[in-house]
Parts: structure tokens; sequence; C-alpha cells
């Protein structure tokens, strides 16, 4: 095991070595940049993509798997992340279907499509399969994406599909396993290629706060979920307290991430993204073909009423994530805890049901 892990560190940087140059040239090319900050911001570019945000994580590439270097405390938020995914899609199989048996629980995602936006090294995209998910795990990023497909390669566990070269994972032998890919490319493009209603869970981890326009980075990740499917967020609010903590201290005050990687105005509120979903509706087939087309709307909003700010638990759900250094985890905030204001202040996980008629 000692050997394997030491030819694919090796192996990671000596990838980095040669990819980082041609990455930031592609991405200086390609991509296009707004203003918009936040979900209510108007909807005026073509691109969620901020070449900055690709060059700086592509610079970064080759220490996504290393759990004690930039990347340590998203490798400790996983576990809550994944813990988050599945409670929500049981508990929403359970209102559809009724009690599931133990094997349903544990393979929750067993034959259902995920996708996850912004993958980076594919540290969820190997949860999510493992938990029987066909995953496809997507990134702007080139070299993000070279990075998680050679980790995934060396796991023989994964019934990986190696897009580049094309390669098949071997035939299954035993129980059904999930299968995982990676591709290159922007949730826009995905969308314009696959069309709407694509994918029954649809994630989106710490990537909101990274993008230049919010509104057309949320509305194409919802219209990728298919009627009745998931959409699962996580990022970190606009508040004083997200500021001390993630910028001045995590970033100028201790060196925990390089200085840049957040910019404050770009957090978005709980608040803001329930707002959002609570009038958001999805476009009609026509206007998703053709931006030319009228822009006729499906009947339902995605979230039908909020009740002094809360959603149904069946429709929307927020839950804070907080670190408690000392145990050196994270914790998902019980549903029931109050002073939501206090909890979801930094981190938290959204997530959002797409109405069956939608």
């Amino acid at each position: 095991m000692r050997v394997v892990r030491h030819d694919l560190v090796k192996s990671l940087k000596q990838y980095h070595a040669v990819s980082q140059t041609r990455c930031l040239i592609f991405h200086s090319r390609r991509c296009i940049s707004s203003t918009a900050r936040t979900p209510q911001a108007a909807d005026a570019s073509p691109s969620s993509v901020n070449p900055d945000e690709i060059a700086h994580f592509s610079r970064l590439s080759s220490l996504w798997w290393d759990e004690r270097g930039e990347f340590g405390l998203l490798h400790k938020m996983n576990p809550v992340r994944m813990q988050f995914i599945r409670d929500k899609v049981l508990e929403m199989r359970r209102e559809d279907e009724g009690e599931l048996s133990a094997e349903q629980e544990q393979r929750v995602l067993e034959g259902i499509d995920v996708v996850d936006v912004g993958c980076g090294g594919g540290l969820l995209c190997e949860s999510l399969t493992r938990l029987g998910g066909n995953t496809l795990g997507i990134d702007a990023s080139s070299s993000n994406i070279a990075i998680a497909s050679l980790h995934a390669s060396f796991d023989p566990s994964l019934s990986f599909a190696d897009s580049a070269s094309r390669t098949s994972p071997p035939p299954e032998t035993g129980p059904r396993r999930g299968r995982l890919r990676y591709e290159h490319t922007s949730v826009e493009d995905l969308l314009a290629r696959e069309g709407p209603k694509r994918f029954d869970v649809v994630c989106s981890m710490e990537v909101l706060e990274h993008v230049d326009n919010p509104r057309a980075f949320l509305r194409n990740c919802a219209e990728l979920v298919k009627p009745g499917g998931h959409l699962f967020l996580s990022t970190i609010s606009r508040t004083p307290l997200a500021y001390l903590l993630t910028i001045f201290a995590a970033e100028h005050l201790l060196r925990l991430v390089t200085p840049g990687t957040h910019t404050y105005a770009k957090y978005i509120k709980p608040a803001e993204l329930l707002d959002f979903f609570a009038h958001y509706r999805s476009p009609a087939p026509a206007a998703l073909a053709s931006p030319a087309a009228p822009a006729a709307r499906e009947s339902r909003p995605w979230i039908s009423r909020l009740y002094n700010g809360v959603p149904a638990r069946t429709e929307a759900e927020t839950r804070g994530i907080v670190y408690v250094p000392w145990n050196g985890e994270w914790v998902l905030v019980p549903r029931a805890a109050p002073g939501k204001e206090y909890t979801e202040a930094v981190n938290y996980l959204f997530w959002v049901r797409r109405p069956l008629e939608a």
C-alpha cells in the first residue's frame, strides 16, 4: 500500500509540472467572466466560469489528495457532505416508497445517475460511486480532471472509465457497483450537449462562492436535475464571522489556504438561495433549446412556500456544518438545533428537490 501511495504522489507531482502551463493557456482563451455576485443579480453572462479562479485551483491541482495539505479541511468535510446527501436521498425515498431494506439503505445511490459539478480532484465523486451512483465528475480545469482520473485509476475497487484513453471498466462479477468517469467541461456546455432533466442527483460542493454569475450557475445546475431529483450545494454565507474565519484567519493569519482563495463578495447567504428557488420556475423546453425562444416558464416554483423563511422539509433544507478544531473534524448541525443564524453563519449545506411536474 505504501508503494502504491508513493507511486501515486510521484505521478501527481510529475503530471502537475508539465500540465499547469497548458491548462492556464487553455482557460485564458476559453473562459468568460461577469460582475454578478448574488443569485438575484442579472443573468448577463453566457458563462459562470472565472478564469482567475480556474487558474488558481489548477496551480493547486497536485495537492488534492494530500490530506495534510491545502485541501486537508475538505478531506475532513467529505464524510459530513456524504452524510447529508445520503440522509436526504433516503428520507425522500422513504417518503415516496415507504420503508427500505437494509441493502437499499446501504446502496442508496445504486443505479441512479449523478453529476458532481466542479469535482476538483474527485473527493466527492469517489464517495458517490461507492454508494452505487453512476457518477460523472466535471470540472473547468483540465489539470483537476487529470488528477482525479489518475487517482481513481489506482483504486481497483472503483469501476472507473478513463475517458482519455477510452478504456471501459472491467466487467462486474459481484454486486452491482456504481461507475465513475470524468470530463473536462463546464456546466453550461454539459447542459447544452446533454439537455435538461438528465441526472437524478446533481452536486456542486464549495463551487458557488467561486463563480462569477451565481444566477446562471444555479439555473444550469438546476436544469440538469430530473423531475423529483435532488440538487445539493455547499458554500459559505456572507457574514462578518465568515470573513473572519475563512479569509482573515484561514488565509492571512494561519495560512491554512492560499491567500486569494476566497472572495467575500461572492459568498451567498442561505436565505438568498432559498429565495432564489422560491421564485425559480424551470424554463419550458423550447426556452432551453433556443436562447431566442420566448421565455415560457413551467407553472410551479421549486419551493412552493417559505414559512417564516423556512421551507417544507420535502422541498428544501439548509444545514450548517461546523469545524471543531479540538476534535479535528466537521460536524453536521442537527436539523432541530436552535439559532440557524449562528449555525449557518459560515459553512452550510443546501438541498432542494425539483418538483415532479417541473
